[in-house]
């Protein structure tokens, strides 16, 4: 039974930085690529970044890319998020997904998703 589970989110200031991780487990994951999404109140999820599991092959999206990184620890079974000038548009629930093949940003093609961890950027 896969299992994603979501830390390192809180409070900080407009201007500053987050490192989110992700713990996956369950399975190998080979074969996967897991992405980060996010959901602001009253708003659709939207697709942060992704990263492929083998050849760590990533993408962001265009709103966050000059201030996103993605990356993976294999050996830890890990995916991190790192967000950085952060804005207060930038507050939301993030949640890691994953699914099979490469990733994708539209958030129905992942199976296994987090229980996510909140943002909350003060201005």
């Amino acid at each position: 039974q896969v299992q994603l589970v979501e830390s390192g989110g809180g409070l900080v200031q407009a201007g500053g930085s987050l490192r989110l991780s992700c713990a996956a487990s369950g399975r190998t994951f080979d074969g996967y690529s897991m992405g980060w999404f996010r959901q602001a109140t009253g708003k659709e999820r939207e697709f942060v970044a992704g990263i492929t599991w083998s050849g760590g092959v990533t993408g962001c999206a265009n709103s966050v890319k000059d201030r996103c990184t993605i990356s993976r620890d294999k050996a830890k079974n890990t995916v991190y998020l790192q967000m950085n000038s952060l804005k207060p548009d930038d507050t939301a629930v993030y949640y890691c997904a994953a699914r099979q093949g490469f990733y994708s940003s539209s958030s129905s093609f992942y199976a296994y998703w987090g229980q996510g961890t909140q943002v909350a950027v003060s201005s």
